[in-house]
């Protein structure tokens, strides 16, 4: 094992508060009872890290002595006037821009709206949007609404990408396909970085450079990208993007989102429900009757961000430059799913997904190439790309049969081992071995403890 990687994970193990096995509820013996938990679920809240926990006392400590005035004096030099400031810098360096192209506020689906409201611009030729089928669904929800809100029916405005039958995740040459075929009628490209269900990386710097050759706005929902993996924005022309903090950025439940506007931007798009702390803060404190706003993206900014939700991020973030962004992490993710891809595949349970057919799964079968039958026998496989370059931290396993109480009884049985995964019912557990405090050690135990869960179901089933 390298070097680097031993003295990785002595640096993280350090600064991350992992809840015990006992703290989870596990079934297991009292002397394992107190050992960390193997949480595998980073892709939908990371956990505390001790900096993040020191941050938040303190801002509680000087708010107790020193109230308002903790706006202008901060013994830290953390004045909450200017505490997006602390944040800024290292968002841009994770998202590939400038600081003046991000803006630390609001959250996930309110800063969405912001930027449709902003980009989105329909003509009675050029109204679609395009995304990914089964999006998130409060994206979905966004968009539904904006284009209700321009007077347009969703189901004719908006394109949902579909996998080819049989498939579970999109092609780029479909993709690609689909924005020249119908890019005249597109006005908004917007997929996810990292699709939430599958895990698929998609093709950003591609798909952005499709959408703008058709003439088309293209914007990022990155909730499962940032922190995840790298990326490009200003270079790539990507004309914005929204997160949140909360997965791989470990702020913490309901954390402070953000956005990015490209510069090209800067003078030719005003905010159109602007608030004061997107104002010029050289004049914010005199409370003109006027908005002169903030140039680039901080000039979306409405109200001031929380103080605590945003030290609890800047915890995070220092994590994140200590060890260098996300060139170290990358390296490290690649090997930390590669080996619970690894593991997961030698079990006698998984089947290779070329031998599962998503028809086939829809109507409530399953076959398999061997020459056997697999319906109503457990097994499961892995829905994300094989391809590590078109894929973050997570793994999706889709559990078999479909549509019965697999997945869910799997679930429960790696509950109570101490593993921490994510459920997506019907039929998908989600694993994520995100790099900043997970270990090889991780992947081997989730590993293990889902073929002594199948060993279970096999042994009711006798």
């Amino acid at each position: 094992m390298p070097p680097q990687w031993c003295d990785l994970n002595v640096m993280l193990s350090r600064e991350f508060i992992l809840p015990s096995n006992r703290d989870i509820g596990a079934k297991l013996p009292e002397e394992n009872a107190d050992q960390r938990c193997t949480y595998l679920c980073g892709n939908s809240l990371g956990p505390l890290n001790k900096r993040s926990k020191a941050l938040l006392q303190e801002e509680l400590d000087i708010w107790g002595t020193r109230a308002v005035e903790g706006h202008f004096a901060h013994p830290y030099g953390r004045q909450w006037m200017n505490i997006a400031d602390t944040v800024t810098p290292l968002l841009a360096e994770l998202v590939g821009a400038s600081e003046k192209e991000v803006a630390c506020m609001g959250t996930l689906t309110a800063n969405l709206h912001l930027m449709m409201a902003a980009f989105y611009k329909p003509t009675a030729q050029r109204f679609k949007i395009l995304c990914e089928g089964r999006a998130f669904p409060s994206d979905q929800y966004a968009f539904a609404s904006q284009a209700r809100l321009h007077g347009y029916d969703p189901n004719e405005a908006i394109v949902e990408m579909c996998p080819r039958q049989g498939e579970f995740t999109l092609r780029e040459s479909d993709i690609m396909d689909l924005i020249a075929k119908e890019g005249p009628s597109i006005s908004l490209v917007i997929f996810s970085g990292v699709q939430y269900y599958t895990g698929q990386l998609f093709p950003m710097k591609a798909i952005t450079t499709a959408a703008k050759a058709q003439g088309c706005v293209c914007g990022w929902d990155l909730a499962h990208a940032i922190g995840n993996v790298p990326m490009a924005l200003h270079d790539w022309d990507v004309d914005f993007a929204v997160w949140c903090s909360y997965k791989y950025l470990n702020s913490g439940p309901g954390g402070i989102g953000g956005l990015f506007v490209h510069e090209k931007w800067e003078n030719s798009l005003l905010p159109q429900y602007a608030g004061w702390w997107g104002h010029d803060p050289a004049t914010r404190f005199a409370m003109p009757p006027r908005f002169s706003a903030i140039p680039g993206a901080q000039g979306f900014q409405q109200s001031n961000p929380s103080v605590l939700a945003t030290v609890s991020l800047l915890g995070s973030l220092q994590i994140f430059k200590e060890v260098g962004m996300m060139g170290p992490l990358r390296k490290r993710s690649l090997r930390l799913t590669s080996e619970l891809e690894m593991r997961l595949m030698k079990s006698r349970f998984y089947v290779p997904i070329n031998e599962v057919s998503a028809q086939c799964l829809l109507q409530g079968e399953m076959n398999a190439k061997d020459g056997t039958t697999r319906q109503g026998q457990p097994g499961f496989t892995i829905i994300t790309p094989r391809d590590p370059e078109s894929r973050g931290s997570q793994l999706s396993l889709l559990f078999l049969p479909p549509n019965s109480d697999v997945m869910g009884r799997v679930f429960g049985a790696l509950s109570a081992m101490g593993v921490v995964g994510d459920e997506r019912r019907p039929d998908v557990i989600r694993l994520t071995p995100a790099p900043l405090y997970s270990t090889l050690g991780d992947c081997e135990r989730a590993a293990l403890c889902l073929e002594e869960a199948f060993k279970g179901l096999m042994k009711a089933k006798l």
